[in-house]
């Protein structure tokens, strides 16, 4: 079963960046798309970002312009640039498949952005 361990959290200053990163048990090639998610305390866990295979990407109006997810298949990684934060985008973010695997969420890293 594949497992997924997201790295690359902490604490940010409004208009900061962040890097995060997601390393997979698997070779991340045969899933297809990858995404980013987040849960912030009290909201449903939303996607942030989505990769295929092809590159094509994918964003909600909330992060377009300031998230940018890439892809390292040859390290079974995916990335999450984060920039120009905002407080709203304080939240556990997870890595998954696209469509999610619902057992293989893994332990998430905590992104805050506060002054």
């Amino acid at each position: 079963q594949v497992q997924f361990v997201e790295s690359g959290g902490g604490l940010a200053k409004p208009g900061g960046s962040l890097r995060l990163s997601c390393a997979a048990s698997g070779s991340i090639i045969s899933f297809g798309a990858m995404g980013w998610y987040r849960q912030a305390p009290g909201k449903q866990r939303e996607y942030v970002a989505i990769m295929d295979q092809s590159g094509n990407t994918n964003y909600p109006d909330s992060v377009k312009g300031r998230f940018t997810i890439s892809r390292d298949n040859a390290k079974n990684t995916v990335y999450l640039q984060m920039n120009s934060l905002k407080p709203e985008d304080t939240a556990v973010y997870y890595c998954n498949t696209v469509p999610f695997m619902k057992d293989n969420w893994g332990q998430g890293t905590q992104v805050t952005v506060s002054s």
